[in-house]
């Protein structure tokens, strides 16, 4: 009982599993429920970007996009993870704390959590079970 309720992960194969799951389910999502609807970015979308502040709104509106989409799949894929995990992570600083800066917390809770879950990979990376482990097996390093 005393496993259960304290215990910590005991293998890394489980660690290294729930990290995957995590990071694959947060980038489809990210990619596919939020940042598909911005390429390319509508109207609405570079007004709201130019409302904000935002010089040049086109510009910060196609790369807003471009982070939560590519970003999202390459988060999901565990390719060039931690730059993804950047890009979502500042385009979700944006959208909690100046677009959502005066709504409820409901309003901006899953731009925070976002934001939450990308600096986790931006400082840990993928982890194994990823494209970018691939990769550094290849290249060794």
């Amino acid at each position: 009982m005393k496993k259960l309720f304290f215990g910590g992960s005991e293998t890394t194969v489980t660690a290294d599993l729930s990290l995957a799951m995590l990071r694959i389910f947060t980038g489809l999502a990210m990619a596919f429920g939020h940042g598909i609807r911005k390429m390319p970015p509508s109207e609405g979308f570079i007004q709201g970007t130019a409302d904000m502040g935002f010089p040049f709104p086109t510009f910060f509106a196609t790369m807003a996009g471009y982070s939560e989409f590519l970003g999202g799949i390459f988060l999901a894929l565990g390719f060039m993870t931690r730059p993804a995990a950047f890009f979502v992570s500042a385009t979700m600083i944006v959208a909690a704390f100046v677009r959502h800066a005066d709504d409820p917390f409901g309003s901006a809770e899953k731009a925070y959590l976002y934001l939450v879950i990308g600096l986790v990979y931006l400082v840990l990376g993928s982890g194994r079970l990823s494209l970018d482990q691939v990769i550094r097996r290849r290249l060794n390093i």
